[in-house]
């Protein structure tokens, strides 16, 4: 395993364990994956040496920080356990009271990563900022994070905080690369995290799922599997493939790789099982060669996804025979 040295975390994992599968019932794994194989998977990746476990208090409202303390056990003060607040009405207190409900349900006295799970569309961070500000003082977190904000906003939080935001957990991936022209270099710059979640685009980049072989469940909702996106995907998995076959390994690992080759990213994909836990973390042992991380990096950046609304339209269009 290899890790990134973050202000206030200390070592963190570079492939981490994401949690969103834990106790939301939109995956399909069943009532019995939480007592089974959630256990199991936590377990195994902290055997790998995996320190980085990310939650939200809205995954399975509650349920997968529950599971997660559960399974990290005594252990859950020896790692990186980072958690986010939904920020509907995120005043101060709202936000420390959250927090404090958050802790308990990980069996936490101070949670190491408190995020900000989205940016709010009306309240700004000067709001925001102030309860996450009052946590860090109490010692209550150890360092404040932010999801899904764009540069000019991650700037907004540090200055409505006072002192670093350290990281920015985006989705990022070879089917979204957009993280590479301003994330990245900010965070290298300023010693701060990028967190890459969907790093496997849900796994389009398992190279599996083609126009012809569509998947299911959650994913179906995606716009990357919509007809045309699959169609334009093409290049970048024939790509990854190519790259896979020279390195000898799987399509899937060497888009982690690909994102680990970045300084200051660190990825948290998901794991329905101890197997594609172990899958996820080799990749940080993979080490590509410059040809095929250009070769990977342009391919990424010449992929044009359409819209959500345009796939719709195409969908439909294509049903109705037209």
């Amino acid at each position: 395993m290899r890790f990134l040295e973050v202000p206030g975390l200390g070592q963190v994992s570079r492939v981490g364990l994401g949690t969103w599968q834990f106790g939301s019932r939109e995956w399909g794994y069943g009532e019995g994956y939480a007592a089974g194989a959630a256990v199991d998977i936590v377990a195994r990746a902290r055997e790998l040496g995996v320190t980085l476990f990310d939650t939200a208090e809205v995954y399975g409202f509650g349920k997968s920080e529950r599971i997660l303390a559960e399974a990290l056990g005594t252990d859950r003060d020896q790692v990186v356990v980072a958690s986010k607040v939904f920020p509907v009405a995120p005043f101060p207190a709202v936000v420390r009271h959250r927090a404090h409900a958050s802790a308990r349900r990980l069996q936490l006295g101070r949670i190491p990563l408190y995020q900000v799970h989205q940016p709010n569309p009306v309240v700004p961070d000067s709001v925001i900022m102030p309860g996450m500000r009052s946590l860090l003082q109490a010692g209550r977190i150890g360092a404040v994070g932010v999801s899904n904000y764009s540069m000019s906003r991650w700037l907004q939080a540090d200055e409505a905080l006072g002192q670093p935001v350290v990281s920015n957990q985006v989705q990022f991936s070879l089917a979204h690369p957009g993280p590479l022209e301003d994330l990245v270099p900010f965070a290298e710059r300023e010693n701060r995290m990028v967190m890459a979640y969907s790093p496997l685009a849900q796994g389009l980049l398992a190279g599996k799922y083609t126009v012809d072989n569509r998947p299911g469940g959650v994913r179906a909702a995606n716009p990357l599997f919509g007809t045309e996106n699959l169609r334009r995907v093409a290049p970048l998995l024939d790509t990854l493939r190519q790259v896979a076959a020279a390195h000898d390994v799987k399509p899937a690992q060497v888009a982690l790789a690909w994102l680990l080759s970045l300084p200051q990213v660190v990825v948290i994909p998901g794991a329905s099982s101890v197997e594609q836990l172990e899958f996820n973390v080799a990749a940080a042992d993979l080490d590509l060669n410059a040809p095929s991380l250009a070769a990977l990096t342009e391919a990424a950046r010449a992929f044009t996804p359409v819209s959500a609304a345009s796939t719709f339209v195409g969908g439909l269009r294509e049903r109705l025979g037209i």
